[in-house]
């Protein structure tokens, strides 16, 4: 069965519109980041990430860091480990090397994906 509602959320995801912060692409950062609304990476970060909400790394973005977030939507380079609530989505565009852990893992024809991908079906349940 095809989750239509998944599949919007996704798409609205790609949209610029709806992150309430966005590291430009001439920004470079080194060091830790938290946030509880959604973000998007346009630039360099190198470091760790720790998130309630979602994390976007757009095409031309690069990000060496671990990941933890509700959603994580890779068009650009990440290398590091990702622990997602919900789903780590990587797109044809994207490479990720480093072990992914989420209940749902989407890796798109073209994309690069190099480490272990366990599907932890629990994580993303709800009592």
């Amino acid at each position: 069965m095809v989750d239509n509602n998944k599949d919007s959320v996704i798409l609205d995801l790609l949209d610029e519109e709806n992150y309430n912060t966005i590291l430009a692409p001439d920004i470079e950062f080194d060091g830790l980041i938290e946030f509880s609304e959604p973000f998007m990476i346009k630039g360099r970060v190198s470091g760790k990430i720790n998130a309630t909400s979602d994390l976007m790394v757009d095409t031309d973005a690069v990000v060496k860091a671990d990941i933890r977030a509700s959603r994580v939507i890779i068009r650009g380079t990440v290398t590091g480990n990702i622990t997602a609530e919900k789903i780590v989505h990587v797109f044809s565009t994207g490479k990720l090397k480093g072990d992914v852990t989420a209940p749902e893992v989407v890796l798109d024809t073209g994309c690069f994906f190099s480490g272990v991908c366990t599907m932890d079906m629990e994580r993303g349940q709800v009592e």
